[in-house]
């Protein structure tokens, strides 16, 4: 079993709220680690159609069959139940930890939370393995960073680390496309959303033009910005805006975009394992790897993603002290201080 760090976070949460609500992207381990953290815990998952729509229709008869303390899986699939969600957890207020929600579509998740169980709930967002974890169960000798910035932080690869990568990313990405991008927009084309995630994968670790993209594709650009919203609310992407010292600069300013998971990137890219370090896209696979390890060390501790050029410096020689010259990165300047 694989030991993630993000235990002590759900472990707070459940002390100081009644209910906990755990987001991500799919295959990031929601589930698996919840079932080993809570084994007290009743389960039940919304994935079938049947038993969501037995959430939705008939909530009591759907609470008196699975009884608190509980996990409900994949919630955004009944989205009327969150209105019996928030009566229920106010009938027992002073209760702690009733509930653990899960949901792999942040956008839909996140609207009914506001509107229902705001105050009621903490939200957590679970990301893919970080390297300490992937060390960890790997056996620190053993485990190679290369390596894991190739193969990508889903628990499933790292447990199986003979599991075909191109089997799995193509399901990973046929799935995404069918159940989550389906699901959030009327795409009428898959294949020209399946080619938007190439392209960006090409444009990842640089400054986000989605004229260019849109010029690209033959779409608009209100299409690529309500794609890139797609992918962001369902944890495969992250913005990071440019560091100023002005913060209203920060937010005006174009960001960069990021694949939140190093091997899917890579297998987008279509790289494999023998040309990994002569790629030329090596310099912005490296740097997402190490935003991505910043941004999970923030979440750890609470922090947000706004995160200085000379962190990410820090990191990089930290985890790799001998790397001057191996990789070229481009860390823009933080620019001016005003």
């Amino acid at each position: 079993m694989i030991y993630r760090d993000f235990e002590k976070q759900i472990n707070l949460a459940l002390e100081f709220f009644p209910c906990v609500t755990l987001t991500g992207a799919r295959q990031t381990g929601k589930t698996t680690l919840l079932k080993k953290m809570l084994p007290n815990y009743n389960y039940v998952s919304l994935d079938l159609p049947s038993i969501a729509e037995m959430a939705e229709e008939n909530p009591e008869a759907f609470f008196e069959k699975y009884k608190t303390p509980l996990i409900i899986d994949e919630v955004q699939y009944a989205p009327k139940l969150f209105r019996y969600l928030k009566v229920k957890l106010d009938n027992d207020r002073h209760q702690m930890g009733q509930m653990v929600l899960t949901g792999s579509q942040k956008f839909e998740l996140m609207k009914n939370l506001s509107e229902s169980l705001a105050g009621r709930t903490a939200i957590l967002e679970l990301e893919g393995l970080s390297w300490n974890e992937y060390k960890n169960y790997i056996n620190e000798e053993n485990a190679d960073f290369d390596t894991f910035i190739f193969r990508g932080g889903f628990p499933e690869l790292t447990r199986k680390q003979d599991f075909p990568l191109d089997m799995f990313f193509s399901s990973y990405l046929a799935t995404y496309l069918e159940r989550d991008v389906r699901q959030l927009i009327n795409v009428t084309n898959l294949r020209t959303f399946e080619q938007f995630i190439r392209l960006l994968a090409i444009r990842n670790a640089n400054q986000l033009d989605m004229t260019d993209i849109a010029n690209n594709l033959g779409i608009s650009s209100k299409t690529v910005a309500s794609w890139i919203s797609v992918l962001e609310t369902s944890g495969q992407i992250t913005l990071l805006q440019p560091w100023f010292g002005n913060s209203g600069k920060r937010i005006v300013k174009t960001p960069k975009v990021y694949f939140n998971d190093t091997g899917l990137l890579c297998w987008l890219l279509g790289i494999e394992k023998h040309n990994f370090k002569t790629s030329p896209f090596i310099g912005s696979i490296f740097e997402t790897a190490i935003f991505a390890e910043l941004r999970k060390i923030n979440k750890l501790n609470g922090a947000t993603n706004i995160i200085h050029p000379k962190s990410l410096s820090y990191l990089m020689l930290s985890i790799y002290p001998n790397m001057h010259g191996m990789y070229t990165i481009n860390i823009p300047p933080s620019a001016d201080k005003s």
